[in-house]
């Protein structure tokens, strides 16, 4: 995944100037710095980055073969107190959740059901009527209370049932006849959810953004269902080594004759997370910023002065949620308070698209990946052979998976591993199969090739999520059958003037409409089919 759409990234929630001692203090993301000398938290990373000995080896038989950022001090190796329900997740862009249809959504193996109520508030409930476990993300919406389409049980923004329709008149709806509630918070654009059904929600812990609400920032903002698992795509979204050769050329920015190594210093490492300062060695800076916090949101930020000495802030932000096994939804941010002349001239849809292509181009990487920690069943450790030149911030994160990772259903950490101890449930009529037949509605799919529900479609993965794309791909579509009737008109009628100027006339306007034809064509293959890697070397 590329880490820019502008000409930078990360999104800090500090200031951007090197500091040589971090001094204690909370950020707006929760973390707590730790105290340590710039010297004492490289973690290897910034030393001898020219020749494999570079390399920290592990020890043991194959030490001959594998090598891997050894841990940098005894912190790496404590285990922290921690909860994963305990945590706000992302669910949706605010702009993107259905105004006339539930959505249906999961964090890790729990399935939700967000929808907003007659008012625009927002609830969120568990995924299944008490009545026969029907999901109801399959219901509907009347008079702004959810609907389970099984038996019509209608439900209010409390999770209270007011109407079973096989009741009696005069019998009382039974008090068990409730749904569980997740508390949900809309910050910054986006819709959040507390897990917790026994912690209260702590606010302290809801992210905030610093850049976003800089005067002046503007943003792209996408979301992206994908076929592997939220820490393969962490680990892929802090990974800026592989953007030169996985998306060459993919925005202008990338180039594969780019590739070299890289720079990393780690400024901060906490039981919520880590943070430091990155760069390409041959410019000999560090300018990027890059800050991976707890449960899963990543920022990528940047600072900028302008010949007239003016700051510029740039932002990558990733917002992964943990879908299930082998699945994932990320929110992707990419803003600045400068915008790019890129973002004047092409239309919203044309970023979208960019950054499915993006996806797609990693995709066989990863899901590869996770197949392969699945079947191993072993630490990273015993599997990766991580570079201090590239992998620093990779080799972080297992880490602190390290701590974490008893408080998780699941991890695979840089030492230790819990695999699931139930195996993925595989659902064969997903959400929206018949639902959603003309996927009018972003919750749903539909019928068909194009709507077939398969992460690996980028319209299943993509554009039923998103009502600008969406809408995007019916308004073409639309045009693209109105101009073909068009064309057909003009033509049966060009055949049948007598006149010569009508003739050329009436051929040229059909010629015309199958432009537009073609147009409207390239235009949905755009938005909704899979990118495909031409190798230019055999």
């Amino acid at each position: 995944m590329a880490l820019s759409l502008t000409p930078c990234f990360p999104l800090s929630t500090s200031k951007l100037t090197k500091p040589n001692i971090i001094s204690d203090s909370t950020s707006l993301l929760g973390f707590k710095s730790v105290s340590f000398r710039n010297n004492q938290t490289r973690c290897h990373a910034v030393t001898d980055l020219k020749t494999a000995s570079s390399l920290d080896r592990s020890k043991g038989e194959d030490d001959d073969h594998k090598v891997v950022i050894g841990p940098s001090s005894e912190e790496d190796r404590v285990v922290a107190d921690y909860n994963w329900a305990e945590e706000w997740y992302p669910l949706y862009l605010t702009k993107d959740v259905p105004d006339d249809a539930p959505l249906g959504l999961t964090v890790f193996d729990q399935q939700l059901v967000l929808y907003k109520d007659g008012n625009g508030e927002l609830h969120c409930y568990q995924d299944r009527c008490p009545h026969r476990l029907a999901k109801l993300s399959e219901g509907q919406l009347v008079d702004g209370r959810l609907e389970c389409l099984y038996h019509g049980w209608q439900f209010e923004g409390n999770g209270k049932c007011v109407k079973i329709p096989q009741l009696p008149a005069d019998a009382k709806i039974p008090r068990s006849a409730c749904l569980k509630t997740y508390e949900v918070k809309e910050s910054q654009g986006v819709v959040w959810v507390w897990m917790s059904q026994t912690t209260p929600p702590n606010p302290e812990k809801l992210p905030w953004f610093e850049n976003f609400a800089r005067p002046g920032f503007q943003d792209t903002s996408t979301i992206h269902e994908l076929p592997y698992d939220h820490s393969i795509l962490l680990e892929n979204l802090m990974d800026p080594a592989h953007i030169p050769i996985s998306h060459d050329r993919t925005d202008w920015t990338a180039k594969r004759e780019d590739a070299q190594p890289l720079l990393f210093e780690v400024t901060e490492r906490t039981d919520r997370g880590f943070a430091g300062w990155w760069g390409k060695e041959k410019d000999g800076s560090m300018p990027n910023f890059l800050r991976f916090g707890a449960p899963c949101v990543l920022q990528n930020n940047r600072e900028l002065v302008d010949k007239d000495g003016e700051k510029h802030y740039f932002s990558g932000l990733f917002l992964c949620r943990p879908t299930g096994q082998g699945k994932s939804m990320l929110i992707v941010r990419f803003g600045g308070t400068k915008r790019s002349p890129l973002a004047k001239i092409f239309p919203k849809w044309y970023f979208h698209q960019n950054a499915s292509k993006v996806f797609e181009q990693d995709m066989g990487f990863l899901s590869s990946q996770n197949e392969v920690l699945m079947k191993e069943k072993v630490p990273t450790k015993e599997l990766y052979l991580n570079l201090k030149s590239s992998d620093t911030w990779v080799a972080e994160y297992r880490k602190w998976m390290d701590k974490v990772g008893h408080g998780m259903p699941y991890h695979f950490g840089h030492s230790t591993i819990s695999p699931p101890k139930l195996p993925a449930v595989v659902e064969h009529a997903p959400a929206g199969l018949v639902a959603g037949v003309s996927a009018s509605s972003p919750a749903k799919g539909g019928i068909g090739t194009m709507h077939a529900p398969n992460l690996a479609n980028r319209y299943f993965r993509h554009v039923i999520h998103c009502k600008g794309c969406s809408s995007i791909v019916k308004a073409f579509t639309a045009w693209k059958n109105r101009l073909s009737a068009a064309a057909a008109v003009l033509t049966a009628l060009a055949i049948l003037a007598s006149s010569k100027q009508w003739k050329t006339f009436l051929l040229v306007t059909a010629t015309l409409c199958l432009g537009g034809v073609y147009a409207c064509s390239t235009a949905v293959a755009m938005n909704t089919t899979n990118f495909i890697r031409v190798h230019r070397r055999l």
